[in-house]
């Protein structure tokens, strides 16, 4: 039997509407930090798929870098004091467990998202995915691991450097997932979130339905 490997990214293609999260979240840092302005629901899709910090520079280019990253800090302690906010939004996307469930009959998969450790695994056990990643399966990008932060990038490579498989299936739904392929090769998997349209993003395929992916069993 072959083997394949399965990576995963997680908001946006193993859950949606998380984004309706964010921007109640993102609003309520702003009022506390005292500015007038807001994030409309047009301004978050537009957004989409930028890491926190990419949203306050949007909206407040004014402001420096630092202060960025401190109120990308303040969304993530909020979230974390607050998690009704996400509970009351973030749902499972369509056909997940189905999906999973039947690739981890056969086939490794992992998951490999930019959130914090500690809220990688609290989303997980929202949309009850933590069964199909086991322990060393579920990687929080851009944050640490051990005492070194890695990216996207060198999570995977490091996962792939004493294993071999036949072939990797990446699937995510942003264009910097796709270039997961530049650094380790595979097959890759765009999906189209309904408030999006990559027209320009290179993929293999591009599906609107994760059952799609099964056609790599």
């Amino acid at each position: 039997m072959n083997s394949k490997l399965f990576v995963w990214d997680f908001h946006g293609v193993l859950e949606k509407d998380n984004e309706f999260a964010v921007l109640e979240v993102s609003n309520i840092i702003l009022e506390k930090f005292g500015y007038t302005v807001r994030f409309s629901k047009e301004d978050n899709q537009k957004l989409y798929g930028v890491k926190w910090y990419e949203y306050f520079e949007y909206l407040l280019p004014e402001e420096n870098h630092k202060k960025h990253l401190a109120l990308q800090q303040a969304c993530i302690d909020l979230e974390s004091e607050k998690p009704h906010i996400v509970d009351n939004n973030i749902k499972a996307n369509d056909h997940v467990h189905e999906v999973l469930e039947k690739i981890g009959t056969k086939y490794d998969q992992i998951l490999i998202s930019n959130m914090s450790d500690v809220a990688l695994l609290r989303f997980m056990k929202v949309i009850n995915v933590t069964q199909y990643f086991s322990d060393g399966k579920a990687f929080a990008a851009n944050s640490y691991i051990g005492n070194k932060v890695y990216t996207k990038n060198e999570i995977l490579e490091k996962y792939l450097k004493d294993k071999k498989f036949d072939k990797l299936i990446i699937i995510g739904d942003t264009p910097r997932d796709m270039e997961l392929k530049k650094v380790v090769g595979g097959v890759t998997y765009l999906y189209n979130h309904p408030n999006l349209n990559f027209k320009n993003c290179k993929a293999d395929y591009k599906i609107n339905d994760l059952r799609e992916i099964l056609r790599e069993m």
